[in-house]
């Protein structure tokens, strides 16, 4: 019988918490108070938002208007709050992977980097800082123990769980996390948002878009980052020329709105050739594969996944963990996977997480 994970307890009293303004985060600080935990309150900036303001409306997480609600809710339950500039850090590790990925046709997973650069690298900078041992968020995890290792825990809440986005984070980094709202599912933190008396963020919508990108236009963003790609060529399976794309880095593998093209059929893309400029169209079922490889490898017990190869594996965010067995390069920096049943669209560029019995037991990067 497999040794049954165990929850990790979290004995330090000084707490940096990082807080967007949001609800998440405005409970995660009420229950750790509860608890006891002395905080301090930490609010980052990572883009220029007051330029993309005048761009469009300016919205999200990273806003200045989240920034200045974030250090209104910690003086209101009474601790001290900062605010600290991340954003050349968040250029060189974040932005710049993003603009690079697309520009060679693949679709990156900002968050994943933003996650194991920005909040669990700079932030544990500053939580060092201000004295304080650990740090807390609002992501719905949890941390378990299991063969002597720390491992990233799926969250009471699986419509909420976010570790698909955290799987970059290193044990180390776990040693010095605190996950709050682990054990509880969203209407439970509404309602205790409500029962403090912060109605008005129950009411909040939560940010959807990507955070430096308030309008969501991905593409514009990209020419302002100086990407202006040429138009090239779509191609059916068979190579035969079928039309005219506006450019390889506004495009991604699935996506079937906004192509420009009318084949008689559901047309998707399949395939995206920077080299060529081409891009290949085909069909829904084209994009079926039980063959997934993954480049950028990471494993936190390389003997337990060699002598258990048996994963399941979510190929993106809303996607669910499907059964799959894992083969390693003899280097340990890639690994393929044979799913059990195909699985739909793995796109280049995004997050591929592994999973067994609940734990995040690694992750890469697909191919």
């Amino acid at each position: 019988m497999p040794e049954k994970p165990s929850e990790v307890r979290i004995m330090s009293k000084r707490v940096l918490i990082a807080m967007s303004g949001g609800i998440d985060s405005t409970v995660s600080a009420l229950l750790l108070q509860e608890q006891g935990y002395e905080l301090v309150g930490v609010t980052f900036r990572t883009f220029d938002s007051m330029k993309e303001s005048c761009l469009a409306k300016e919205k999200g997480c990273c806003s200045i208007e989240s920034i200045m609600e974030a250090k209104h809710n910690a003086q209101r339950m009474g601790f001290e709050h900062h605010i600290v500039d991340f954003r050349d850090t968040f250029r060189e590790h974040v932005i710049r992977n993003f603009v690079d990925e697309y520009a060679h046709g693949r679709t990156p997973n900002p968050c994943v980097l933003c996650n194991s650069h920005i909040k669990w690298g700079a932030l544990l900078d500053a939580a060092r800082e201000y004295g304080c041992d650990m740090i807390a968020t609002g992501h719905y995890a949890r941390i378990a123990e299991h063969g002597g290792h720390l491992y990233l825990r799926t969250a009471s809440d699986t419509h909420k769980d976010q570790t698909y986005f955290l799987w970059m984070l290193t044990e180390d980094n776990l040693r010095h996390t605190i996950f709050p709202l682990g054990d509880l599912t969203k209407d439970e933190v509404r309602r205790i948002a409500a029962a403090h008396g912060f109605d008005a963020l129950v009411k909040k919508p939560e940010s959807q878009e990507v955070c430096f990108i308030p309008d969501n236009d991905y593409r514009a963003f990209l020419e302002r980052e100086g990407i202006h790609p040429e138009a090239g060529e779509y191609v059916d399976a068979e190579g035969k020329i079928v039309g005219r794309h506006q450019g390889c880095p506004f495009y991604t593998i699935g996506q079937r709105k906004g192509l420009g093209v009318a084949l008689g059929y559901p047309a998707f893309v399949t395939h995206i050739d920077t080299a060529t400029n081409r891009i290949t169209l085909g069909t829904h079922d084209d994009l079926n594969t039980r063959r997934v490889k993954v480049r950028e490898l990471r494993i936190r017990d390389t003997q337990w996944l060699t002598t258990s190869p048996q994963v399941e594996a979510r190929i993106r965010y809303r996607s669910a963990a499907a059964p799959a067995s894992l083969t390693m390069s003899t280097d340990g920096s890639e690994a393929e996977l044979i799913f059990d049943n195909p699985v739909w669209a793995p796109t280049p560029g995004q997050s591929l997480v592994l999973y067994k019995d609940n734990l995040v037991v690694g992750g890469g990067i697909i191919c």
